[in-house]
């Protein structure tokens, strides 16, 4: 089994390789049927999450709405394994095989290795895996004809929130860290850097960003998703050196990044993969979360389960992107009074330029669009 170690190599090695064709063992929930308008299909699509389970206020809970929208609309039965430790995935990857699915979907660049046996020990069922595509032993790309990546170049929409928080940070110092260095994290701290040396440059205001080092590839990791505490203390410390906006990528522990910018006067937080500020998880917090680099994880999977209720399913992988709406950046909410707009109009330039194809942002995490 390939380790978590070689999270770096992979980085580059599977990412760069593809070519996208798409456009933009407890099991814990069982329902049948749809809502009352749709009518029942005989189809099972289950789902497995990484550590930070459904209720992570990020790509775990985005997935899961995606599933959850394909039984109220597509009338079809779902199944979720919801993982609390890493030694789980594989054996509710198993689980999920076992009760007869016809798509399984793994949610999380560490669900690679389970999912990646699954689809080839059992060739009639269909997979999909958020986050990471599939490579073998020596982190050559691998395609499998019933395994579908959903991949998302976050790199862009991170791009413009590094010029953001550029642009409005009071102490010019930023601060970025991750849950563990897999492509899917690194590649948002990568166009973070970039967007924020865009706005140094262009504006002549020298700004720092501390917890990543885009050239070494290498940075601030607290070495899991799930550790709010280490992501509370992480925060503090860049505080402490004087950065006033935050981006954690690490799932939920992005929490802990909001209850230290709380205690700190003028400190904004960035979330990740979904919209912060809408999430139930941190209506405390919200008024601290500027914006958030989205992912349109719910609408990759919603497609993928469609796909594949219609006999439609393939291989090629889906890629988000700002020009197919499968990334973007949230509003500012309480933040837009402190957005000069001068500096909301730059924004929406980069993203046009971003999609025009004039403004290229690079990462080695990159996912090749075709």
């Amino acid at each position: 089994m390939k380790k978590i170690i070689r999270v770096a190599a992979l980085g580059g090695a599977v990412a760069l390789a593809l070519a996208a064709c798409g456009s933009a063992p407890e099991e814990t929930n069982e329902t049948s049927g749809g809502d009352e308008t749709s009518a029942t299909v005989d189809f099972t699509a289950c789902m497995v999450s990484d550590e930070g389970g459904f209720d992570d206020a990020s790509f775990n809970e985005s997935g899961f709405k995606g599933l959850e929208q394909a039984e109220s609309e597509l009338g079809i039965t779902i199944k979720t394994a919801e993982s609390t430790d890493p030694g789980q995935y594989t054996t509710n990857v198993d689980s999920m095989v076992q009760q007869g699915c016809n798509l399984i979907i793994g949610v999380g660049f560490a669900l690679e290795d389970a999912v990646q046996a699954g689809a080839e020990a059992n060739p009639d069922i269909e997979f999909a895996l958020v986050d990471s595509a599939f490579s073998d032993a020596d982190f050559n790309p691998v395609t499998l004809d019933n395994a579908k990546p959903l991949l998302f170049n976050t790199q862009e929409a991170a791009y413009l929130a590094g010029y953001l928080a550029a642009g409005i940070s009071e102490t010019h110092k930023l601060a970025t860290f991750g849950g563990q260095p897999f492509p899917s994290v690194t590649i948002f701290m990568d166009g973070f850097v970039d967007g924020a040396a865009a706005y140094a440059e262009e504006s002549g205001v020298a700004t720092t960003v501390v917890g990543w080092d885009k050239e070494a590839q290498n940075g601030s990791m607290i070495g899991n998703f799930s550790d709010t505490e280490a992501g509370r203390t992480t925060s503090e410390q860049f505080i402490a050196d004087g950065a006033d906006v935050i981006l954690p990528v690490a799932g939920p522990v992005g929490s802990g990044a909001l209850n230290a910018a709380s205690q700190a006067e003028s400190t904004a937080v960035i979330w990740v993969d979904s919209d912060g500020y809408l999430q139930p998880a941190n209506e405390q917090y919200k008024g601290l979360i500027l914006t958030s680099v989205m992912k349109q994880i719910q609408t990759a999977v919603f497609d993928t389960i469609k796909s594949s209720v219609d006999g439609e399913f393939t291989a090629d992988p889906y890629v988000g992107t700002l020009a197919n709406g499968g990334v973007d950046i949230a509003p500012y909410h309480d933040w837009e009074a402190n957005v000069p707009a001068e500096l909301s109009a730059k924004i929406d330039e980069l993203r046009q330029a971003i999609i025009d194809g004039d403004l290229v942002v690079e990462s080695p995490s990159a996912n090749a669009v075709s």
